[in-house]
């Protein structure tokens, strides 16, 4: 140990706050001059976007950002078909199946002449049935169905729930 060193006193510690904006949110005065305020009608310059090395494999976050976009293509897609062309059936196997279900839905409703009784009857067990037994296969054919059949499918029902509340409300 230095005993010079200890007969002499502390340095002082000199702190400047450098910040450009005040507590408030304004610019401080010695910046006014080197900065000016944004026009917030100024174009923005074009950012460029990096292209992907081809030789690299995908990292998983680059494939998330992919399938968002994809899923945003096919939700702009789906919002340019008409509620008819999404009613319309695309004759395969499973709506070929759930068709007469639907059908069923609607009778029992009274929407749809019903061949077997000569007056429509309403039947709201029978109709809460069906929307349960669609319900339960959308749920069940979750991702396992073309983007037609999942249309067909969600269309149908939404209108089943949507007449089967307005049927019941008038009871």
């Amino acid at each position: 140990m230095n005993k010079a060193n200890d007969k002499q006193p502390p340095k002082e510690l000199k702190v400047t706050d450098k910040r450009i904006f005040t507590a408030e949110g304004d610019i401080r005065d010695e910046f006014k001059t080197e900065i000016k305020p944004a026009d917030p009608q100024a174009p923005k310059p074009p950012q460029a976007e990096p292209a992907p090395a081809p030789s690299q494999p995908e990292k998983p976050a680059q494939q998330a950002q992919q399938k968002r976009a994809d899923g945003e293509e096919r939700r702009q897609e789906e919002r340019r078909r008409t509620m008819a062309d999404k009613a319309t059936n695309p004759a395969t196997a499973f709506t070929n199946f759930i068709e007469p279900l639907i059908a069923q839905g609607y009778m029992s409703l009274g929407m749809l002449r019903n061949p077997y009784q000569p007056q429509a009857k309403i039947d709201t067990a029978a109709a809460r049935q069906m929307i349960e037994i669609l319900t339960l296969l959308q749920e069940k054919t979750a991702g396992n169905l073309t983007p037609d059949e999942e249309d067909f499918l969600t269309t149908h029902l939404g209108e089943l729930k949507l007449a089967f509340v307005q049927r019941t409300k008038s009871i």
